[in-house]
């Protein structure tokens, strides 16, 4: 197979070896841990475990600031040398596009979602593209803006996955600006994965959808003078346990304060003995001090649904541990993921809680996926949720496929990456 000079990865959310063992296109590969995505794809532009690049989950607690936040964009969170710089020291190109992180990113194209959020509520919708008039040639190429309200929240759907993959059609097309390495990303296939579960008929139909996504985009690839890599970046499992909400457990503990205003309990994390930050099935509790560290240790062991509990020490030992990391470290029993709410009752929860509010809810809410009551807001209702991934355990590869020779089958994502960081120094 002759080898071209360019070179197109493309992140496909929720592309687990379950899904696709029949093809054999694919080949499976264990991903890293916690298998969600801020984490994974920082793992693969540096090849760093989360201990050497500190994006520890998609939601992060910043100590200054006594808040968590997540989804925050600046490529700045992810610390540690990325596998292109000698690549672009040497003149070569590189793109991001719709990877998170990467805003201000020392790279040479970026597309990315850059809403502003109206103060009188509701949003411009917009991209940051990197160069400034990319969006609206893209916006020209492709026929329409991309509408956000199809990557997330209860309207997301495959129609994100549509717009992305002809732009990145027709980036490749572009000769002034198509990037030597370009990276992409295509979301859809979480969102009915998460809603539905992987073994459900809607499932099927968006692995359908994905698999013609696939063959088109490869097809352009190769018009274009791209060789090309796939890979999942987590599988999802089947939610069969429910939801396990180590918040309420650490708030009956006494150690999780909350401030009362007008019935709502909000967070207080100026206060809080230890809180978790809940993502998928993992959670990282932040403790004040190592009394709290061993209460909340105590409290959590004993919650059905925790299957580990690891401290700094057992963290180390497995890379996981940074400054951002928790003090301890949950990991979720098979078939069941964590919830962030403190709140038991509905009256209880804060004004955020039933509106899609990713950067502020301070851990991950699926239900957002979910029209809620009354018109106008999210579900609460946790049992909704019937996939969910990051605890990466056996059983629990992803899926990979390249138009490259590999010699040996990387065995797991951080190999993946370090075939690619090799493929460029391949061009002198």
């Amino acid at each position: 197979m002759s080898v071209k000079r360019k070179l197109l990865v493309v992140d496909v959310a929720a592309l687990g070896w379950n899904l696709v063992s029949h093809l054999p296109e694919f080949r499976p590969m264990e991903a890293i841990f916690p298998a969600v995505t801020c984490p994974v794809q920082a793992s693969f532009r540096t090849g760093l475990p989360i201990g050497g690049h500190g994006l520890v989950a998609n939601g992060l607690h910043f100590p200054e600031l006594a808040k968590v936040m997540f989804w925050e964009q600046s490529a700045r969170l992810v610390e540690g040398k990325r596998i292109w710089e000698e690549f672009r020291a040497r003149g070569k190109t590189v793109g991001l596009m719709f990877w998170q992180q990467s805003l201000g990113e020392a790279v040479d194209l970026v597309v990315s979602p850059w809403p502003v959020h109206k103060h009188s509520g509701g949003m411009i919708q917009s991209c940051h593209t990197q160069p400034a008039e990319l969006e609206a040639r893209l916006n020209e190429k492709v026929g329409r803006a991309f509408n956000l309200m199809n990557y997330w929240g209860p309207l997301a759907n495959h129609k994100s996955s549509d717009w992305i993959v002809e732009a990145v059609c027709a980036v490749m097309e572009m000769p002034d600006v198509a990037p030597d390495v370009l990276f992409a990303y295509i979301p859809h296939l979480d969102y009915d994965l998460q809603r539905h579960g992987p073994d459900s008929r809607k499932a099927d139909k968006a692995l359908d959808v994905l698999l013609g996504y696939l063959s088109h985009i490869k097809a352009k690839a190769a018009e274009c003078g791209y060789d090309w890599i796939v890979f999942g970046d987590y599988a999802i499992e089947q939610v069969t346990g429910g939801a396990v909400f180590p918040n309420r457990c650490l708030r009956e503990a006494g150690l999780f304060a909350t401030r009362e205003l007008k019935g709502m309990a909000y967070p207080d994390f100026y206060t809080s003995r230890a809180f978790a930050v809940s993502d998928h099935g993992v959670a990282n509790v932040h403790c004040r001090d190592a009394a709290a560290t061993a209460a909340a240790a105590d409290a959590l062991r004993s919650l059905p649904g925790v299957a580990e509990v690891l401290g700094k020490e057992e963290q180390a030992a497995r890379g996981l541990a940074h400054s951002r990391s928790g003090d301890l470290m949950l990991v979720a029993a098979p078939g069941v993921w964590f919830a962030y709410p403190w709140f038991t009752e509905r009256s209880e929860a804060p004004d955020f809680a039933g509106h899609v509010d990713i950067h502020n809810k301070p851990g991950y809410d699926p239900c957002e996926l979910f029209f809620g009551w009354p018109p106008g807001t999210v579900s609460f209702n946790t049992d909704k949720i019937h996939g969910t991934h990051g605890s990466n355990r056996a059983g629990m590869e992803v899926a990979w496929a390249t138009s490259l020779e590999i010699a040996q089958a990387p065995k797991t994502q951080l190999n993946l990456a370090h075939e690619v960081r090799r493929w460029m120094e391949t061009l002198a």
